[in-house]
C-alpha cells in the first residue's frame, strides 16, 4: 500500500493530514456563521489555502502542492470528518484543480498560480458557447457552484455553436467546451436552501454573453496538455469525492461513541428510568460493531482502488477496463455505505439524534445530500456494469 506523500514544497505542511486535523477547533467555532451565511467563513478558507487542498492537483512549478491521489483522498476524508460542508468544498476544489492539466502554461499560471486559487462550477454542458473570432461568447445558467462564496474562478460547461448551428464532434455527438471566467463575469443566484451541506454555497450562477478567449477554454473530453501521471487519466479528477462519505461516516460513529457514555451531552442519551448509559445497551453495542465493520471494509476498498489507479499511471500504462469500472463502482458504493453507517448511528442515538445541537442531525443531512450527486448516484452502477459485461459504458467518465 502506498503511503501518504507530503507536499514536495516547503510552502505546505510536512504532514498535511495532521495539520488538517488540528483545524477542528477553528471549524467548530465558525460553524454557526457557516450555517447562517451558507458559505465557508473566510478564516476556514484561509486555513484550507494553507493546507493546499484548494489547488491540490496544481503542479509544484506553479506553486501548488501536486498532492498524489492517496493524499488528496485522505485530506478530503479528514476535512469531511471535521465538517461535511468543509469536506465537500475541499473535494470540489481538489477535483477542480485538475483543470490545470488542460491549460497552456501562461493561463495555468494565471488561473491557478495565486495561493488562494479555487475553482467552482459545473462541468455538465448546460450552457451555450457561440463561436466567434478568437474564442466564444458564452451564456447559460448553471447549477451547483459549490464553493461559490470563495471561488477565484468559475467553470462553465457548454455545447458549441457556430453560424450553422450546433457543432458536432468527430464521434457525431455535440461538441463540448469548458470555459473559465472571473467571478465578476457571472451572477451568483441565491438558490442553496437544502437538506444538508449548508455551508458549501452550491448556488446557481448565470453567464450572460461573456467573451471567453480560446486559451481560457478546453475540451473536457479531450487530452490534457500536461503528461505527468496525475493528468494521464482525466476521470481521475473524480477521485477526491471518495473522501467525503468516509469522513462523514467516521464522524457519525465517533459521535455515538462519545454520546453513548455521557447522559448529559444530549437529551435521551440515558434511557428513561434507567441508570445505564447507551453503551450498556446490547443494541448499541451491536450497531457500533457493525458500523465499524462496514466503514473499515469500504475504506479498504477505497484505498485499494486508489492504488490500482495510481500504480499503472506512474508506470505509464493504461488503466485496465475492469479497474475503470471498479473505480466508479467503488465511489458509488462508498456513498451508499456512508448512508447506511450514518443512518445506523442515527437510529442508535434514538430521539437524541433529532436535535440540532446533536452532530448526528447534521451528519445525516450532509450525507443524504452528498449522496445525491450525479457522479456517485446509484445510476452510475449501470455504465460501470456495462463495462464489466464487455460493452461500451455509454459514459465518457466511466
Amino acid at each position: 500500500m502506498t503511503a501518504v506523500v507530503a507536499a514536495p514544497t516547503g510552502r505546505y505542511p510536512a504532514d498535511p493530514v495532521a495539520a488538517t486535523a488540528a483545524l477542528e477547533p477553528l471549524i467548530a467555532a465558525h460553524r454557526p456563521e457557516m450555517d447562517a451565511q451558507r458559505r465557508l467563513p473566510q478564516p476556514v478558507v484561509d486555513a484550507m489555502v494553507d493546507i493546499g487542498i484548494l489547488r491540490a492537483a496544481v503542479p509544484v512549478e506553479y506553486g501548488g502542492p501536486a498532492y498524489d491521489p492517496r493524499t488528496q483522498v485522505r485530506l478530503v476524508e479528514e476535512f469531511s470528518r471535521l465538517d461535511g460542508s468543509v469536506g465537500w468544498c475541499a473535494m470540489i476544489a481538489s477535483a477542480s484543480s485538475f483543470v490545470v492539466g488542460f491549460l497552456g502554461e501562461e493561463r495555468a499560471r494565471h488561473w491557478f498560480g495565486p495561493a488562494n486559487a479555487s475553482l467552482a462550477g459545473q462541468l455538465a454542458p448546460t450552457g451555450r458557447a457561440q463561436r466567434v473570432e478568437g474564442g466564444h461568447r458564452v451564456s447559460g445558467r448553471f447549477r451547483f457552484g459549490s464553493g461559490s462564496g470563495h471561488a477565484t474562478m468559475f467553470l462553465a460547461g457548454c455545447l458549441v455553436h457556430d453560424d450553422a448551428g450546433a457543432v458536432k464532434a468527430v464521434n457525431g455527438r455535440p461538441r463540448q467546451l469548458s470555459v473559465l471566467i472571473r467571478p465578476d463575469q457571472c451572477t451568483v443566484v441565491d438558490t442553496w436552501h437544502t437538506t444538508g451541506l449548508w455551508g458549501t454555497g452550491s448556488n446557481d450562477y448565470v453567464i450572460d454573453d461573456v467573451f471567453v478567449p480560446d486559451e481560457d477554454s478546453y475540451d473536457p473530453l479531450g487530452s490534457p496538455v500536461r503528461t505527468e501521471p496525475l493528468y494521464r487519466y482525466p476521470p481521475l479528477f473524480l477521485l477526491p469525492h471518495t473522501g467525503v462519505p468516509l469522513g462523514i461516516a467516521r464522524a457519525a460513529i465517533d459521535a455515538v461513541l462519545e454520546l453513548a457514555g455521557d447522559k448529559e451531552l444530549y437529551p435521551g442519551a440515558r434511557a428513561a428510568g434507567s441508570d445505564r448509559t447507551m453503551r450498556d445497551d446490547p443494541g448499541a453495542q451491536y450497531n457500533v460493531a457493525v458500523a465499524e465493520a462496514k466503514l473499515a471494509a469500504a475504506r479498504a476498498f477505497a484505498y485499494d482502488m486508489v492504488d490500482q489507479l495510481w500504480e499503472p499511471l506512474q508506470a505509464g500504462e493504461r488503466i485496465p477496463t475492469r479497474t475503470r469500472a471498479m473505480y466508479r463502482i467503488m465511489m458509488t458504493y462508498l456513498h451508499q455505505v456512508g448512508k447506511e453507517v450514518v443512518e445506523l448511528m442515527y437510529d442508535t442515538a434514538s430521539a437524541s439524534a433529532i436535535y440540532r445541537d446533536n452532530p448526528l442531525d447534521r451528519l445525516m443531512r450532509d450525507m443524504l445530500t452528498g449522496a445525491q450527486h450525479r457522479m456517485v448516484h446509484p445510476k452510475i452502477y449501470r455504465p460501470a456494469g456495462r463495462l464489466l459485461l464487455g460493452l461500451d459504458s455509454g459514459d465518457p467518465l466511466v
